[in-house]
């Protein structure tokens, strides 16, 4: 369970001071399916980051079952998020000098995964395992980067906007990918977006606006990749 209680975050100071998040309060349940719906400047991607541990907040707190995380000190946040948790962003950030496997592998190493090639088959890259970045479609890219997460074995998986830089047909394929391994395997998803379409895929949908949640409701039938509009 996540429990996050009054999260408040701001950047700049004195006039130049920019509250984004205002008081935001949310459960997630394990091995929930959950997208953050909202317009770009809702706070929603500083939402993930707070969440993820990636970034501290200001104030609130933020539990993973007797965990509070705003309470650990850098070096505990870190081993934190080594053990618990995946992200993948937008931008694939791959090392360009590595193959698929060696990419993959860097997420397994931290886990002391040995497992991690069953990762690579699962998101339809075992013909790829000896080719570079460079080599790969957008797409490809974007599934060695959630393989490269899931290859730590994480409790949560964040993702932020991981769908903004693929075309439809290549954002449905990863879509579905991250559906069918959240099911095989059971970890909890928490996804950013700013497509209302993506948000019939959940389990759980929570609408953002302003640094605030707007919106709260539960899909009774979520829909598949390639049954919502895009």
């Amino acid at each position: 369970m996540i429990d996050a209680n009054g999260i408040t975050k701001s950047y700049g100071f004195g006039e130049n001071k920019t509250e984004v998040l205002k008081g935001v309060d949310l459960q997630i349940a394990d091995g929930d399916f959950v997208v953050i719906l909202g317009a770009s400047g809702s706070g929603k991607s500083t939402l993930l980051n707070c969440l993820s541990g990636l970034e501290r907040v200001d104030g609130g707190h933020i539990l993973y079952d007797s965990v509070d995380i705003t309470k650990l000190s850098d070096k505990e946040l870190t081993n934190f998020r080594k053990d618990n948790i995946g992200f993948v962003f937008q931008q694939y950030y791959l090392l360009p000098n590595m193959t698929v496997e060696k990419n993959v592998r860097m997420g397994a190493d931290l886990a002391g995964n040995g497992d991690y090639k069953e990762i690579i088959e699962a998101v339809g890259l075992e013909a790829k395992l000896g080719k570079y970045p460079s080599e790969l479609s957008g797409g490809e890219q974007q599934r060695v980067s959630v393989a490269r997460a899931l290859a730590k074995k994480p409790k949560a998986l964040f993702l932020d906007e991981p769908t903004g830089a693929l075309d439809e047909k290549t954002g449905r394929q990863l879509l579905d990918y991250v559906c069918k391994l959240h099911n095989e395997y059971g970890f909890t998803v928490v996804m950013v977006t700013h497509n209302g379409n993506i948000a019939e895929t959940a389990n759980t949908v929570i609408g953002l606006n302003s640094g605030k949640i707007a919106e709260f409701y539960v899909n009774e039938n979520p829909k598949t990749a390639y049954e919502i509009g895009w």
